[in-house]
């Protein structure tokens, strides 16, 4: 099948693409290897996001939530549902891009799907595949036994459980605070000293501060695990630097299940499959933040793919996001998008 455009990835941003496209009449297919918004999907049941509803809204289209408050997961996976509905848009779910290279007159795809294998040969490709692909491993013993997730869903999970949760940014403390609420004996071990304010919601610091303090959240700060049993944990103390102290006294707790939220990682081997170079320790794609094209001809960058994996705190977001749709549309139609006055590389 020969389409103008191949849209790797169903995320917001992929989806307020695919109207724009939709809009002006460009050809153009939508491929994801799972559903509509499927990173957020499985984020915490009744999660609340940070960004305010008109921040998340995609292609004009208002978000209302009964509550007036910040919109939850739930609402927002029923709004990109809507917008798919409104705009009549068709996403290949479920189908994984396998291949992706550089022919003479483009590119060509080859994906996997339930009925079997799909090739498509397009002009254009806009990878808008999200940066959190995989769990960012310790690769410490044991951390792949039944009773340990990377993945917090639902706090329900752990009542009556004694729960341990690794890490210290937001998910780590969202997690402590509503599976403590919900009957869990939590233990948050965290490799530094304290919470960072720049990466943890600000309503939730309050929170885990007091239950903390309450002792209903036992804090143990500067410590790192080392290795994970049935049942139990051995932690070591950290340094200031937040790596494990060696020859220190390590510490056994008692551990029905561990949470190990430790951050996430974007699998960058389309991007190695098609060219496109990746700096630094984040493997950042290269782009130009005009266009959003990446060093290679033809394909662009969209969304948090832009992010690559960050090594710390996460600073592209959906909401930030938005104005690559006008530039990616405005490119591939043969025109160019001035930035902003002091606008800065996304």
């Amino acid at each position: 099948m020969k389409h103008n455009v191949a849209i790797i990835g169903a995320g917001p941003i992929g989806l307020e693409l695919a109207v724009a496209f939709k809009q002006f009449g460009i050809d153009y297919v939508q491929i994801d290897a799972g559903q509509i918004g499927s990173t957020i999907a499985w984020y915490p049941v009744q999660m609340l996001f940070h960004s305010s509803s008109e921040r998340l809204g995609l292609a004009g289209v208002p978000i209302q939530t009964s509550t007036q408050q910040k919109i939850t997961r739930e609402e927002y996976l029923a709004y990109l549902r809507s917008i798919v509905l409104q705009f009549g848009l068709h996403v290949r779910s479920y189908e994984r891009v396998t291949r992706a290279r550089k022919i003479p007159d483009g590119f060509e795809l080859v994906t996997q799907a339930v009925d079997g294998e799909h090739r498509y040969r397009v002009d254009h490709i806009v990878l808008a595949i999200g940066a959190f692909h995989a769990p960012r491993l310790l690769n410490i013993p044991g951390e792949e036994m039944p009773h340990v997730s990377h993945y917090f869903h639902d706090p329900h999970t752990y009542f009556g459980k004694k729960l341990l949760i690794v890490g210290g940014r937001n998910s780590s403390v969202e997690a402590a605070v509503r599976c403590q609420r919900a009957g869990a004996e939590v233990k948050l071990s965290y490799r530094r000293d304290d919470f960072d304010p720049k990466v943890v919601k600000f309503w939730l610091l309050p929170e885990v501060r007091a239950q903390i303090r309450d002792g209903l959240i036992r804090y143990l700060p500067r410590t790192t695990p080392l290795s994970i049993g049935n049942g139990t944990a051995i932690l070591a103390p950290t340094d200031e630097r937040g790596a494990a102290i060696p020859d220190a006294a390590p510490m056994e707790i008692a551990a029905d299940f561990v949470l190990m939220l430790t951050g996430y990682r974007q699998d960058p081997t389309l991007f190695d499959q098609l060219g496109v170079e990746l700096r630094g320790d984040d493997r950042q794609p290269v782009y130009d933040p005009e266009t959003m094209e990446t060093n290679i001809p033809g394909v662009f960058v969209a969304g948090t793919a832009v992010a690559g994996t960050p090594p710390r705190k996460v600073t592209v977001i959906v909401e930030t996001c938005h104005v690559h749709v006008p530039r990616i549309l405005a490119a591939i139609q043969g025109r160019r998008v001035a930035l902003p006055d002091g606008a800065e590389d996304d």
